[in-house]
């Protein structure tokens, strides 16, 4: 392989790549990135066996073939040349040789054969869906998700097709968020559960494009295509939890408050919290009280009374105030709602005026 193209094309693609390499011991080949030169184009291919990427970019091909090297070198390596707009790589013997019109490095290769091959999904069930919209509906569950892989199914973000579009949602057992994205032309399907470590690097291949990209479905695979570039993903074999059925009916208690007000209490109101991060509503709507307390016997504690409209049942309910803050980055709103039912039973958070959000908190025990 011999080849020469411009330096911060190269850079960019081989650093989107790179980021999905595998930290595998005993699979060093899943650190590499796979370049692959035919046709005026350099395909570089990545990936970790839960997730896996292809992208091309135009080169100047003049001898074809491929090679396989740690992507961390290559990417740390072309990132840091700042004089040179052109690059050359080429393959002597079984390593790669990079050079620039200053300097050339040679970067160990490992067997082609030994890559893995990156699966392709079949078009037969796919749509599109614009991804701006596709990585909202993402960051605005992601962070609910579990971390502890104990339970794959709660360690991923749950999509599923309604007639208007897309719902993601993703829930830890003490938390759950809920994101309605229209998506017009969409393909029916009944669940996808993605590994919620993948969303974030979907997130980060895809930040930058803003038009619609291609999604595919099968059984054991979602990818997501735009031009040049394809990305697919591990889906979990699994059911997800039914959810609706702790959605409390009915609301008995109810406080609407400005979003960065109630941040802002809750951010003080934490410095005092306990090493379990509890803080303490009191819903008091004769009195027209909504105060946040938190105690430390170590510290002190505060009381921050915050303006609010109460209505409903008095109610004093203790929470996480970490599970509580997280959701706020998925609420565009000014003003939020907190929905009571009972004091053993989970709070809902909405925003005030969007009904494609919805956030539970499950209370602490006292």
């Amino acid at each position: 392989m011999n080849i020469e193209c411009i330096k911060e094309k190269l850079s960019y693609t081989v650093l989107k790549a790179e980021r999905i390499t595998g930290k595998n011991i005993t699979l060093p080949i899943l650190s590499c990135v796979l370049l692959e030169a035919h046709d005026s184009t350099l395909t570089i291919k990545a990936t970790n066996l839960d997730l896996g990427m292809e992208v091309s970019i135009p080169v100047k091909v003049i001898k074809p073939g491929r090679v396989a090297v740690p992507g961390s070198i290559l990417s740390n390596f072309i990132s840091n040349i700042t004089n040179d707009k052109n690059i050359t790589l080429e393959v002597v013997g079984e390593n790669l040789k990079v050079s620039t019109k200053h300097n050339h490095s040679i970067i160990k290769s490992f067997p082609t054969d030994d890559f893995p091959n990156i699966p392709k999904v079949s078009k037969e069930n796919s749509f599109t869906f614009n991804v701006p919209g596709l990585l909202k509906g993402f960051r605005s569950v992601m962070y609910s998700a579990s971390v502890s892989t104990i339970r794959p199914v709660l360690s991923s973000v749950f999509l599923c097709s309604e007639e208007e579009g897309v719902v993601f949602v993703a829930t830890d057992s003490f938390r759950l968020a809920e994101k309605r994205m229209v998506v017009k032309k969409h393909k029916n399907f009944n669940q996808i559960l993605i590994p919620f470590k993948n969303t974030g690097e979907i997130i980060r291949t895809l930040e930058d494009i803003k038009d619609d990209v291609v999604v595919c479905l099968n059984e054991n695979q979602i990818s997501f295509s735009y031009n040049d570039l394809y990305i697919t993903s591990r889906v979990i074999d699994g059911v997800f939890p039914d959810y609706k059925q702790i959605i409390p009916k009915e609301t008995k208690t109810e406080v609407i408050v400005l979003k960065q007000d109630l941040i802002s209490g809750l951010r003080i109101s934490n410095v005092f919290s306990d090493k379990f991060s509890q803080v303490t509503f009191n819903i008091k709507p004769k009195e027209k009280v909504f105060e946040i307390v938190t105690k430390n016997i170590d510290i002190g504690e505060n009381t921050n009374n915050i303006d609010a409209v109460v209505k409903g049942d008095e109610l004093s309910v203790n929470f996480n105030y970490k599970y509580i803050i997280d959701c706020f980055q998925s609420i565009d709103s000014d003003s939020v709602s907190l929905s009571f039912s009972d004091s053993n039973k989970p709070m809902v958070v909405r925003g005030v005026g969007d009904g494609t959000f919805l956030y539970l908190v499950m209370p602490m025990n006292k």
